[in-house]
């Protein structure tokens, strides 16, 4: 009889013991809570409300409970459903895309970019992108500069005061770069780079002081596009010998540049390499790829290397091949490389299509 009663005290909450926790105390509890079920605690209280939108709160605990940070995978197949790989848990997750983001023309649309917990959708039917924050519930659509308009390598990129959208258009046979700028809702149009820039349509610039920045085809180097101004520069750097592709991975926490390559002969690699570039604009190489690791990524991609692209994300250089649904990365700070598993709720029957993006989510980041 007293277990009884004493297993009916501990089932409710005892207000008496509640209203006098402190309130760092308070928070730290909150903060284990689900993501979902904290922010449905915005309609019990004022005092709720205000503490999810507390900076404060916010930058305490996002790393370590509130907010983890993704891997998110966008395929042909996975229309509105994207399978999400928890990068602090290790856990698979799905995200779906709410409907009322998208406008009523909206039958089809794809996922080309992030950055900065943005997403960045391109909506063939309606002529137009569309950046959306999910967590904070916003979103803008951005018109195409016209019509029709074909385009390639768009990245979106966070800036001080919102983000910028880059784009390479080919345009009566001339090549041009496009960039959207949200602090003022217009693009603005600049000389493309000749030659074409790249052979491989999925990787994005990586943005470094200011620019984005791009390697050339063979033979190989290094560019970059000052978003303010618009002029292209040829980088004066030595590149590595033997160079079968190349990738560039910026880290713009900690202002870095990370180049990814293969190294080999007559077109097919027989290691991977790391290098980042030092003071002097020189590469200096930071780590090889394990050589059993190597023979199942360039069996993976079968030296096909337009499939290759890399991408940052939380420490880790992210290494994909839009052929395979697993992702080989490095981390960083342990000069250690891992594969990530294929997600369980993949058919085996995807053969190709593999888009990966890094996801971060942020309440204060606006679209």
């Amino acid at each position: 009889m007293i277990a009884k009663s004493l297993k009916g005290r501990s089932a409710a909450m005892d207000p008496g013991i509640w209203s006098k926790l402190p309130p760092e105390l308070l928070e730290l509890i909150l903060s284990f809570l689900p993501l979902k079920t904290l922010l449905n605690l915005r309609s019990t209280c004022k005092h709720f409300k205000s503490l999810v939108f507390s900076p404060s709160f916010i930058s305490k605990y996002s790393s370590a409970s509130l907010f983890s940070s993704f891997l998110l995978l966008s395929h042909p197949q996975c229309y509105s459903n994207f399978p999400l790989y928890d990068t602090i848990r290790g856990a698979w997750r799905k995200l779906a895309l709410p409907l009322s983001f998208l406008p009523p023309s909206a039958a089809q649309f794809n996922l080309l970019s992030s950055c900065n917990g943005l997403l960045c959708f391109s909506l063939p039917n309606s002529s137009s992108f569309l950046v959306c924050n999910l967590l904070a519930k916003s979103s803008r659509s951005i018109q195409f500069p016209f019509f029709p308009f074909a385009f390639e390598m768009l990245t979106l990129v966070s800036t001080p005061h919102g983000y910028k959208i880059f784009l390479l258009c080919s345009k009566f046979s001339s090549n041009y770069a496009f960039v959207y700028d949200s602090k003022v809702h217009s693009w603005r149009q600049f000389d493309g780079f000749q030659p074409l820039l790249a052979d491989n349509f999925h990787q994005e610039g990586a943005s470094f002081n200011g620019s984005l920045y791009f390697a050339t085809p063979e033979p190989f180097s290094v560019v970059c596009f000052d978003l303010e101004n618009g002029k292209w520069e040829n980088l004066d750097t030595e590149m590595p010998r033997e160079l079968t592709f190349v990738r560039l991975v910026s880290n713009t926490d900690e202002g870095k540049l990370y180049m990814v390559g293969g190294i080999g002969r007559n077109g097919i690699s027989r290691s991977m390499k790391l290098w980042e570039m030092g003071d002097g604009g020189n590469w200096v190489e930071v780590e090889r790829l394990p050589e059993l690791m190597c023979r199942k990524f360039m069996s993976v991609c079968y030296h096909n290397y337009e499939h290759v692209y890399c991408f940052w994300h939380q420490d880790m250089i992210c290494v994909c091949c839009h052929t395979w649904p697993e992702i080989l990365y490095c981390k960083v700070s342990r000069r250690t490389w891992h594969w990530i598993p294929k997600c369980p709720s993949i058919p085996d029957k995807w053969s190709c299509g593999f888009r990966w993006f890094s996801f971060v989510p942020d309440l204060y980041t606006l679209a």
